[in-house]
């Protein structure tokens, strides 16, 4: 009669629990024929103390239950993931605000807004590509403390960026000619939800944007 121990049923279940779980079986049945290889061979004049047999045993028990605890520990993480995923797709047609200077520009352009510590009495926007490239160099509208800036993709020599990810910076100055300090967020609708490596993503005109950076919801305005 062959016995199936509760790790084989988990490692069909939860194949991230497999490998080690398989891995610490082998491991166990190797220790098992070696110990009693080893008893079988003793001295029987001078047998070792069965004391050190069930340390042994004992200790072998202990990492065999460590390990599976972590594949459990995982499998309750995974499901929290997909909760969380199924949670975050009401996001989906919301537009969301971002603490991010990196906004997607596909079917609808690009958008950010900038806030300043100061009134601003000059300064430039530039907008950037993947590689760092400047695309774009805006003058600033004097006289506000803030603003917001949107990009069609149209470039100064009238040709149109490629879609995908551009990161907007500011240089802000007030009347006295000294540097103001600026916070950019970025905006758009959530078109999709992903998740990799347990962190969530929103997917916003072409471009993943964190969750973690997701700063205010409202309704899409059409």
């Amino acid at each position: 009669m062959t016995i199936i121990p509760s790790t084989a049923t988990s490692a069909i279940t939860n194949p991230a629990a497999a490998a080690p779980n398989n891995v610490l079986g082998a491991e166990f049945n190797m220790f098992l024929k070696l110990l009693t290889t080893q008893m079988q061979n003793q001295d029987p004049l001078s047998p070792m103390d069965s004391t050190q047999y069930t340390q042994q045993l004992a200790q072998y028990s202990q990492v065999e239950q460590t390990v599976q605890q972590t594949a459990t520990l995982k499998d309750i993480l995974a499901r929290l993931s997909t909760q969380d995923m199924s949670q975050a797709a009401g996001f989906i047609g919301k537009e969301a605000v971002f603490a991010s200077s990196v906004s997607g520009l596909g079917s609808q352009p690009a958008s950010w807004a900038y806030t300043a510590t100061g009134q601003v009495s000059s300064g430039t926007a530039v907008v950037t590509d993947a590689t760092g490239k400047v695309v774009l160099s805006r003058a600033l509208d004097g006289g506000a403390a803030g603003g917001k800036i949107s990009w069609d993709g149209v470039m100064a020599d009238g040709t149109k960026a490629p879609a995908g990810a551009y990161t907007l910076s500011i240089r802000a100055i007030n009347a006295a000619g000294a540097s103001i300090a600026t916070t950019i967020t970025s905006s758009g609708t959530v078109n999709d939800v992903s998740s990799k490596n347990g962190a969530l993503s929103l997917g916003v005109n072409g471009v993943s944007l964190p969750i973690s950076a997701l700063i205010r919801l409202a309704e899409a305005t059409n």
